[in-house]
């Protein structure tokens, strides 16, 4: 019996290029973690990004912030600030290097990091005499953060900001990269993301001795000397150039890759927000969402439910927005600093089906569920 296609949230496209790249790291023997793929790699990124920037490609995004916590001198005992409205892969690495995170709710405009919270926390935590090493803010579903604001206050307390710019690649705030609007910052090439080298990250910082010291703890911390001798922990997280090689023909196609997306999100939108129980993301003035996945909030836990499970009936795949992290059991007894707008996104709130592959017809056949839902 014939059935329908599954259809994914955001599965992996690809360009065309790809296997080219890869080809020559098989054709040279470049199958080691390192070689021309990932240098040529970092290079794209650098170049895309602009604002002189320096990339190291690593086997993830959470590595990333793993490494950024260390260049940071993030410690045991130490507290770092961290978006609550987010994946878990922003805060768990804060826990491995043995501090805590404090979290900071959302606010309504952009659904990120809320800088009215984020200013009443450091004050409080500084009057306790535990003042933050690190802020980690992040552009949720592509939409970023108020950086303006944040990085204000990140420098009137001299806390440094990691910029969690995992799902934002290609997305901008007042014509500057999401990527290059902080001192450091991170990127995701999992799967799912808008670009993907099956799995990967990239750290982002400013200055060539930065990025030296990031691919020296993510080496191993290899001392320069003929033997192998370490006087530093490190970690094996270097991207290997055989994935590098489909990064890099990603690049290639990473703008129709944003603007496939957009349309995506320009249909939904023309088709749902007429409804009073359907609301949108709108992107603030000076704003630009790649629109890696496209999100709606709907009037009632109970239209959400009965939108998801309707798509599910017909193998399409959505998901609730993220479970925010002062309600995550690991979590639980972390300090929190909240407004309520977090719990009620995640409550109400649905990533549909955002993939950059999608056709037309896979677009009618989601809309047409979801307008027999009876809550519209």
């Amino acid at each position: 019996m014939l059935t329908k296609t599954k259809i994914y949230l955001s599965s992996p496209h690809m360009g065309g290029s790809e296997q080219k790249f890869v080809n020559q790291a098989f054709d040279t023997n470049w199958i080691a973690p390192l070689g021309p793929n990932v240098n040529g790699f970092e290079d794209d990124i650098s170049k895309y990004l602009k604002n002189d920037k320096y990339v190291a490609a690593l086997s993830s995004g959470t590595a990333s912030i793993h490494i950024a916590l260390q260049l940071l001198n993030v410690g045991e005992g130490d507290e770092v600030l961290c978006q609550s409205f987010t994946f878990s892969a922003s805060a768990n690495p804060i826990m491995y290097q043995g501090a805590t995170p404090i979290f900071i709710d959302s606010e309504p405009d952009t659904w990120n990091m809320s800088p009215e919270l984020l200013e009443i926390a450091i004050k409080d935590r500084i009057e306790k005499n535990k003042k933050p090493k690190a802020i980690v803010a992040v552009h949720l579903y592509g939409m970023p953060y108020k950086a303006d604001e944040i990085n204000a206050i990140s420098k009137k307390y001299e806390i440094p900001v990691i910029e969690d710019s995992a799902e934002a690649l290609g997305s901008y705030y007042n014509g500057k990269a999401c990527g290059t609007l902080s001192d450091i910052a991170i990127l995701s090439f999992n799967g799912n993301k808008i670009i993907t080298t099956s799995g990967g990250g990239a750290l982002i910082v400013s200055n060539q001795e930065l990025k030296d010291k990031a691919v020296f703890l993510s080496t191993q911390a290899r001392d320069n000397a003929p033997h192998y001798q370490h006087s530093t922990i490190g970690f094996n997280y270097r991207m290997s150039n055989v994935l590098a090689g489909i990064g890099r023909g990603q690049m290639e196609v990473l703008d129709e890759r944003v603007n496939a997306r957009r349309k995506n999100h320009e249909f939904y939108e023309a088709n749902l927000s007429k409804f009073s129980s359907i609301s949108f993301l709108e992107e603030p003035d000076g704003y630009f969402s790649n629109r890696w996945l496209t999100c709606i909030k709907t009037s009632s836990f109970e239209m959400r439910e009965q939108i998801r499970l309707a798509l599910l009936e017909e193998d399409i795949e959505s998901r609730p927005l993220w479970k925010p992290m002062h309600m995550q059991p690991v979590f639980k007894d972390c300090l929190h600093f909240t407004n309520g707008v977090s719990e009620d996104l995640f409550e109400k709130g649905l990533c549909l089906p955002s993939g950059s592959n999608l056709s037309q017809e896979d677009l009618d056949r989601i809309l047409n569920i979801i307008l027999k839902s009876p809550h519209l």
